[in-house]
């Protein structure tokens, strides 16, 4: 059983839902803390804790005796941003999604080189379950997740998996629709196979191995959804 949502949690949720939906837009202020926390079901006490917390991750900007302002989350937020955004996926615009697509598409090829680098053996033992794995959406979108996370820990790099896990629930949002897709799913499966022949030819041939799937990801995407 899942434990009950705290109050604050609740709110916040709720709170990050409307901004992230545009129902309250950069600039504007929020409703009086009496009429929110109304609204919300929270106590005022709760609902100041709540716009602290946001106040600190650069949702809000909170003024003493004047009302608290919505900010540009995507012009003045940070990883904490993108973590809170990667909780919203399923209700994330899709030229927002199309962005983060596109950084992992810049990162991932230089963080599988380094991983090919240094920890070859771990890439290639994980890539060896791709020949047993059921042709299902869920089953592919967890190993293939798994996939990158295993590639991620292979470089050693600590940095690279505090900002690839970041990505989990994003991935967990989206993964399970985008391998519905026999395409995608035909496309992830050449894409093990040729990831396995890389990695004994060296980083350079698996770098580009991963940029291709990178790429092909990433404009499936935009072509399947466009920018809404």
């Amino acid at each position: 059983m899942q434990k009950p949502i705290k109050p604050a949690q609740f709110a916040e949720n709720q709170l990050l839902s409307a901004i992230i939906n545009a129902k309250y837009k950069p600039g504007e202020a929020l409703p009086a803390e009496r009429m929110l926390s109304t609204a919300l079901g929270v106590t005022r006490p709760t609902l100041r804790e709540t716009l602290q917390r946001l106040s600190r991750e650069g949702w809000v900007t909170i003024r003493h005796g004047k009302p608290t302002i919505v900010n540009d989350y995507l012009k003045e937020g940070g990883l904490i941003t993108l973590k809170s955004l990667a909780c919203f996926g399923k209700q994330l615009s899709s030229d927002l999604v199309s962005n983060l697509l596109e950084v992992r598409t810049t990162m991932m090829p230089g963080i599988a080189r380094q991983a090919v680098k240094r920890n070859p053996v771990i890439v290639a033992d994980y890539l060896e379950k791709y020949k047993d794995l059921a042709d299902e959406a869920d089953k592919v979108a967890d190993f293939d997740w798994g996939l990158q996370m295993t590639i991620v820990r292979a470089t050693q790099n600590s940095v690279f998996q505090l900002i690839l896990n970041d990505f989990t629930p994003l991935y967990e949002a989206l993964s399970k629709v985008y391998f519905q897709d026999k395409m995608a799913r035909n496309a992830s499966f050449t894409y093990y196979a040729e990831l396995e022949k890389a990695i004994p030819m060296g980083e350079d041939a698996a770098e580009k191995v991963v940029k291709h799937i990178m790429e092909y990801t990433h404009n499936l995407w935009i072509n399947t959804h466009g920018n809404k």
